[in-house]
């Protein structure tokens, strides 16, 4: 099937390792110019080499923390003055810290805010102009499956995915009439560095082996397994594609089934 998306320009931010790696490779293959970022300047540079290496591909490293004002304003100044105009944004970030809500100090609450939140807000803020101009863009929000159904220990990302589906929802509704699309890709229990975090950070709390609280949630999942990132990518690059051109203001979950809500 051919995606359309040949000479597209793409921004993945947190793209270094996870779910924005496998975006960032598979709209690679796709035939997109894709410029990364993240904060650790030479895993950026190592992943970059890796996706162009494997599919022939421009791929722009850009080192920048997408919580802070001033570092996606850089990213962003640098990947249009390399590609021009983007065409499809990716928004993304790592999870803030896990914990009940007494246990989280307000100062904490600030910082996921301008993570979670506001690095969806700024860079979609950017990229607007030009996707209104040319009619056309895709802009694709990486939050999570705690959006839809609040996972237990995760006060902050409960509560600020929430806030990103909100603004994309009602974003999609003001920017549809210019052919831009926006969506929500809700991803599950996949097998990354920020699951391996939250598995190893349970099994400390609660007292048990890392084994055993892997085992009890693959056993919440009806597929009885994690996802893998490339399963997740692939729905990335289909919404980003000109075959999705009329789905727009969704929030659609990669989760073997997890979420167990009717919509």
């Amino acid at each position: 099937m051919d995606l359309g998306l040949r000479g597209k320009v793409a921004l993945v931010a947190a793209a270094s390792k996870g779910l924005g790696r496998a975006v960032a490779n598979e709209l690679a293959a796709e035939g997109c110019r894709v410029v990364i970022c993240a904060r650790d300047a030479d895993t950026l540079a190592k992943t970059a080499g890796e996706i162009s290496a494997e599919h022939s591909a421009e791929v722009l490293p850009v080192a920048a923390d997408v919580s802070s004002s001033a570092g996606i304003r850089a990213l962003h100044a640098t990947a249009t003055a390399k590609y021009g105009p983007i065409d499809i944004l990716v928004t993304n970030a790592g999870g803030p810290p896990s914990g009940k809500f007494e246990e989280i100090p307000l100062d904490e609450w600030e910082r996921a805010f301008h993570l979670t939140l506001m690095s969806a807000v700024e860079l979609a803020y950017l990229v607007l102009p030009a996707m209104k101009e040319r009619k056309w863009g895709r802009i694709l929000n990486i939050t999570s499956i705690a959006a839809k159904q609040p996972v237990d220990n995760l006060m902050l990302s409960n509560s600020l995915r929430a806030a990103v589906t909100g603004f994309a929802r009602t974003l999609a509704n003001e920017v549809a009439p210019f052919g831009v699309t926006v969506n929500n890709l809700l991803p599950g229990y996949t097998l990354t560095d920020r699951v391996d975090q939250l598995t190893r950070a349970s099994a400390s709390k609660e007292g048990l082996p890392v084994s055993e609280v892997l085992a009890r949630w693959e056993a919440q999942i009806p597929m009885k397994r994690l996802g893998e990132p490339r399963e997740f990518a692939a729905l990335a690059a289909f919404l980003a594609s000109e075959r999705a051109s009329y789905i727009t203001g969704q929030s659609i979950g990669v989760d073997g089934g997890w979420i167990r809500s009717l919509l």
